[in-house]
């Protein structure tokens, strides 16, 4: 894996300070949440590692958030293409009963499955 180093001149000082400062506040976030949210395991060292991956990330946003953009119009894309989807048209499908026939449970003509989120406390 490559470190990545912000390098610095004179003119950077000010956004290596926000940078340092947007670093620092990675242990405002609460990593064990992050980790849960993403559903990752992680041992102490690795919630280490991450953090300050996590603070690197955020010196990147950091940055991004001091261009200059004052003078940049907003697009959607770049393309410039417009309508490039087509009409939407009805065509036969199959019935609610051919589509349920190989579903291994159903309940009132419906897909019935195993739920996947779990109450936390």
């Amino acid at each position: 894996m490559s470190k990545v180093t912000f390098r610095q001149t004179q003119g950077d000082a000010e956004q290596s300070r926000s940078i340092k400062s947007l670093k620092s506040r990675v242990g405002e976030i609460n990593i064990d949440y992050v980790a849960r949210l993403a559903n990752i395991p992680l041992i102490s060292t690795e919630k280490k590692t991450f953090a300050k991956q996590l603070g690197g990330v955020l010196g990147y946003f950091s940055k991004l958030s001091e261009v200059d953009t004052a003078r940049v119009e907003p697009i959607g894309h770049i393309t410039g293409l417009t309508n490039v989807v087509r009409d939407d048209r009805t065509a036969p499908s199959i019935t609610q009963d051919e589509a349920l026939v190989n579903a291994p449970k159903t309940y009132n003509g419906f897909f019935e499955v195993d739920a996947i989120f779990e109450e936390q406390a």
